[in-house]
């Protein structure tokens, strides 16, 4: 049988693995049975060389057609991982869900600890908490945030925690440490935050309250969500600083700069309000 390989969205070349699909839709929700039924039928389908994108499009294609609800928690997290390669910071985008949450946020920001200076990705406050969070995005299913990414911040939290901050015109102290990422944690991780109380925010952690609960309650569903849209008019309104689907449900004429005709606006518009 000839081998089929993967070219990943960072150009990088590998053997094509059936689990890494298989388990990518069990995560999205799907059943098991689902997942390697759609297998499958992708494995079938692939010869030589092909995209992750391409996967990942026949991949949400048949859960649509088989009426799942996992195909928009499909598609919801591979577009948030197609702002990796776009340019658009993760840590802009969880500034942004934490603004929708009535939050003041400022990003990239250096702090003066007890002992060093930190760069902090993200620092959010309202009138009752303080919390420094770092933002580890990564652009594929598969990768976690393991223990030594936990004791990393959680050692940077604890020389900041002892320090006195100026925002919103008032002095502040910490009162939360966040790790925030759009896929998973190792079970290690897990264990070290939740002993020293460091919060993690992963795509399905903790139970209430994870990444892929925030982006619907705050409903900050990035462009790349839209099927409609091809890459590179997904890439042109990216570059014009349009992230957020409601950002062109509050201005279609956006639309007019990629060349779009007005019935093709309208069935854009018609699968945001879907979304």
């Amino acid at each position: 049988m000839t081998p089929i390989y993967v070219i990943k969205a960072n150009g990088e070349r590998e053997p094509f693995d059936e689990s890494k699909l298989r388990n990518s839709l069990i995560r999205a929700g799907a059943s098991e049975q689902n997942a390697e039924i759609i297998t499958a039928q992708i494995t079938e389908e692939l010869s030589g060389e092909t995209r992750t994108a391409d996967i990942y499009k026949k991949a949400f294609e048949r859960l649509h057609k088989m009426g799942l609800l996992a195909a928009k928690r499909y598609v919801l997290k591979r577009a948030v991982m197609d702002l990796g390669p776009s340019g658009f910071p993760f840590e802009d985008y969880i500034a942004e869900i934490l603004r929708r949450k009535g939050f003041q946020t400022k990003t990239n920001e250096i702090m003066m600890g007890e002992c060093v200076p930190h760069e902090v990705d993200v620092v959010a406050w309202d009138d009752k908490d303080f919390i420094i969070i770092e933002a580890k995005f990564h652009n594929e299913l598969g990768i976690k945030s393991d223990l030594k990414v936990v004791l990393y911040v959680k050692a940077r939290v604890d020389d900041l925690e002892g320090t006195v901050f100026s925002y919103g015109g008032q002095d502040r102290k910490v009162t939360e440490g966040w790790l925030a990422t759009n896929t998973k944690f190792t079970s290690t991780a897990v264990q070290y935050a939740e002993c020293k109380n460091l919060k993690l925010v992963g795509w399905n952690y903790p139970e209430r309250g994870n990444l892929h609960d925030l982006i619907m309650e705050t409903k900050t569903l990035p462009i790349t969500c839209i099927s409609q849209l091809n890459q590179t008019q997904k890439q042109s309104l990216l570059n014009q600083g349009i992230v957020l689907s409601d950002s062109i449900a509050k201005n279609p004429q956006v639309l007019k700069s990629l060349g779009l005709k007005d019935e093709k606006i309208e069935h854009i518009l018609h699968e945001i309000q879907g979304l």
